[in-house]
């Protein structure tokens, strides 16, 4: 099965994307990502969603909802972050945002006066730091081969971090079933009430929610799209119906249901 995630080989993503398939391809962002499954090139996508630390990652969450693609399974992987270089003598720290901001403790306490570059992934701060001796970067100490030593291991700010990855598919693959669901709401409205109005259907009938999130639309100030997650499936009747008073409550906008999955846990 053909997978495409953020690469290289060694990245978070990547030890994600093992999970899924053998047939692990690269590309350059995370909604590249989405854009390559919805366009059909390939069978599956790997992407990052949330952070127990960092946070939702933005550019996922926008990505899933611009482009018409099923989610069918979440991957739960521990992160492990080291701070890995040619030596201690370093100016730089190189690694993904995501890393940077969940070490943001240990490097304020230990590195205050060092810069902080964002780059494209775990793995290409690795590829810095072994072109420069200057640098040091911020990945799973795996990552420390050749010339490069760990100078310190278990660095991010909460022992538990973990990250989520959605596995995406072309859109005629979504599931009703599975544990969970992920849908985009956009009222194409905006009144005082209208995201309890939104939240109570799932209050209504015991339905948990995961995540409840906003994002700009872009098409203007103050117009939002709402990210939510359940848990429970689409083939289950209360979430048919509590789906289904949503999309009286978005008559003027719409209602994206992403599909029903499992989770799965990597070490």
């Amino acid at each position: 099965m053909r997978t495409v995630t953020l690469g290289p080989v060694g990245s978070y993503s990547y030890r994600a994307a093992s999970a899924v398939s053998d047939d692990i391809e690269f590309c350059e962002t995370n909604p590249d990502v989405v854009a390559l499954v919805a366009d059909g090139e390939y069978e599956r996508g790997v992407v990052p969603v949330e952070n127990s630390i960092g946070g939702s990652v933005s550019e996922t969450l926008d990505a899933l909802a611009e482009h018409d693609v099923a989610v069918v399974g979440e991957i739960v992987t521990p992160i492990v972050h080291a701070l890995i270089a040619q030596s201690e003598d370093f100016e730089t720290v190189a690694s993904h945002e995501q890393a940077i901001a969940q070490c943001r403790e240990y490097l304020n306490e230990h590195y205050p006066d060092v810069t902080r570059e964002a780059v494209s992934s775990t793995t290409a701060g690795v590829e810095r730091a072994a072109e420069d001796s200057s640098v040091a970067a911020i990945a799973h100490p795996d990552n420390a081969e050749d010339d490069l030593e760990i100078i310190a291991e278990g660095i991010q700010d909460r022992a538990s971090n973990a990250t989520r990855f959605l596995v995406v598919a072309p859109a005629a693959e979504r599931s009703d079933s599975g544990g969970k669901t992920s849908l985009v709401v956009y009222p194409n409205a905006d009144y005082p009430g209208l995201l309890l109005e939104l939240l109570e259907p799932f209050a209504d009938r015991d339905i948990n929610l995961t995540r409840v999130e906003s994002r700009p639309t872009g098409e203007r100030l103050g117009d939002y799209l709402f990210h939510i997650d359940i848990e429970a499936g689409l083939y289950e009747q209360r979430t048919k119906e509590a789906v289904a008073d949503i999309e009286a409550i978005a008559e003027d906008g719409w209602v994206k249901k992403l599909g029903s999955y499992d989770t799965q846990h990597v070490a």
